[in-house]
């Protein structure tokens, strides 16, 4: 059985979730309210349900995380990427931000996709994550095109910590374009890992991989106790740039640069 929490009912520690049956199910119920989710991400504990059933939280193990460094960037992406860029740089057709259109693209992640019904993330979600966004701690990276939003990923930020949500896309790479972007901005200010919760074959395409969630907490909480990242402006992909003051860029594992050249 797990615990069902009242609107002030605290979390149980995360090593009471199930390990059989739904692994990772920790409890049910509370809310959706900025301080609820502010400190279930605090303690590795995300909100997943479907329509219908009350709110569950989940801490799974083991947990799939991108580190930032490990995010592959395929010959036909670095393409785009070069294409989006020069674009965006010289008033084009294509042009990305962030926190633009915040509730748009989860309303756009939340859509039918085209192989299947729309997704867990209803307006209870985007209520919550709204309010999230509103306090500056949930942010959204789009793809634009002819004044089109067409591609976008939107997660939650606490410290140096970033929890990715959803993304989705309406041309194609739109969403990996979205991904890289902000990949590249969290590396140059610092921010080592990327939680995707759960194990995904696309996941696993774009570098992710499972850890112990002992590993993960590790992480998670030293990077939370990290400053802020104060400044959401959207920069070149992966090109070589310091990291702000006071953090490291994660180095590549493999020792090469991972910058992208725009003049290809």
């Amino acid at each position: 059985m797990i615990p069902w929490l009242e609107t002030d009912t605290p979390f149980p520690d995360v090593s009471k979730a199930l390990t059989v049956e739904a692994p990772g199910l920790l409890a049910a119920g509370a809310d959706l309210s900025p301080q609820r989710l502010l400190q279930a991400y605090r303690n590795g504990i995300f909100p997943w349900f479907s329509e219908g059933q009350p709110i569950l939280w989940w801490s799974t193990d083991p947990r799939m995380v991108l580190y930032t460094a490990d995010f592959k960037v395929s010959d036909s992406l670095a393409k785009t990427l070069r294409k989006v860029e020069r674009s965006r740089l010289d008033g084009g057709r294509w042009d990305v931000r962030f926190d633009s259109a915040f509730s748009d693209v989860m309303r756009a992640c939340a859509a039918p996709r085209r192989d299947g019904p729309g997704t867990w993330i209803s307006s209870e979600i985007i209520d919550g994550y709204s309010g999230l966004h509103a306090l500056g701690h949930a942010h959204s990276s789009e793809v634009w095109l002819d004044g089109e939003l067409v591609g976008g990923a939107y997660g939650v930020c606490i410290g140096r910590m970033f929890y990715g949500e959803s993304m989705f896309a309406r041309v194609s790479d739109a969403s990996k374009v979205a991904l890289a972007y902000l990949v590249a901005f969290l590396r140059r200010h610092g921010v080592r890992m990327v939680d995707c919760q759960q194990e995904t074959g696309h996941l696993a395409s774009l570098g992710a991989a499972p850890i112990p969630r002992s590993r993960f907490l590790e992480h998670l909480r030293a990077a939370i106790a990290e400053p802020a990242i104060g400044d959401w402006t959207v920069a070149p992909p992966f090109a070589a740039s310091p990291a702000s003051a006071g953090s490291a860029a994660a180095p590549d594992k493999s020792g090469n640069s991972p910058a992208i050249p725009l003049d290809g």
